[in-house]
């Protein structure tokens, strides 16, 4: 049985890979960052009780990271998903009223947390038949793709999670793990908001199929959803 670590599980992108994911069988470790608040997760768990496993998970608490690896200790990790990812409120503000504390929080969450995640779980993917490192980024933090301007914040922190996945490729190659990062799209979610243009459903099969035909010549690569390259 092939195993994905799926952090901010509890909604959006992170519920359906779990949805996904268990309904093709895998084991699915589903990390939230308030389990007992997590109703939708929780009842799919209650569908899939041999398959899905919610785990306690702050990804900016690096403490709680090095507890949960060592509480997966054992485990063999084909796939590790890093969903979990905020967007600054502050952003909306535009240029002359950054808000620099959440600036920080905003990296430690989406850039550093991957990082992090990768340094303390890289035993246990590659002890694993599928050795897969994911950071799901967006387009938004494509240099090449910026006309817009704006959201300083939030496109600089996937830019630089970018440039961590570029490394971790090169970093793991001689553990035989593949390291990429994804844009999942402008997906209706609480983050995406009801204009966005395609489904929590479509975006996750979408990029499930990319996952899936990977091979270690994809490491580092910056893929949207559809299996386009997105340019850095």
């Amino acid at each position: 049985m092939k195993t994905t670590l799926i952090t901010g599980a509890n909604r959006g992108l992170g519920l359906e890979f779990s949805r996904q994911y268990a309904a093709d069988g895998w084991s699915v470790l589903a990390c939230s960052r308030n389990p007992g608040k997590s109703d939708e997760l929780n009842k799919l768990a209650a569908q899939y009780p041999e398959l899905i496993k919610i785990l306690a998970l702050d990804v900016s608490d690096h403490a709680q990271i090095e507890r949960l690896a060592q509480e997966l200790s054992n485990e063999s990790i084909d796939l590790l998903i890093n969903n979990a990812g905020i967007y600054p409120k502050s952003d909306v503000n535009g240029f002359g009223h950054t808000d620099y504390a959440e600036w920080m929080q905003v990296f430690r969450i989406n850039t550093m947390a991957p990082l992090k995640m990768a340094e303390i779980f890289a035993t246990q993917l590659a002890r694993s038949e599928k050795k897969t490192f994911v950071a799901i980024t967006s387009k938004m933090g494509s240099i090449a793709d910026n006309s817009g301007g704006g959201n300083y914040l939030y496109r600089s922190s996937k830019t630089a999670v970018n440039m961590v996945v570029k490394s971790l490729a090169i970093d793991l190659q001689s553990a035989g793990i593949t390291s990429i990062v994804i844009h999942p799209g402008w997906v209706k979610t609480d983050m995406g908001g009801p204009n966005a243009l395609i489904s929590t459903e479509q975006s996750v099969s979408g990029m499930r199929q990319v996952i899936s035909n990977l091979s270690m010549a994809d490491s580092g690569k910056f893929f949207s959803y559809d299996g386009q390259e997105i340019p850095w």
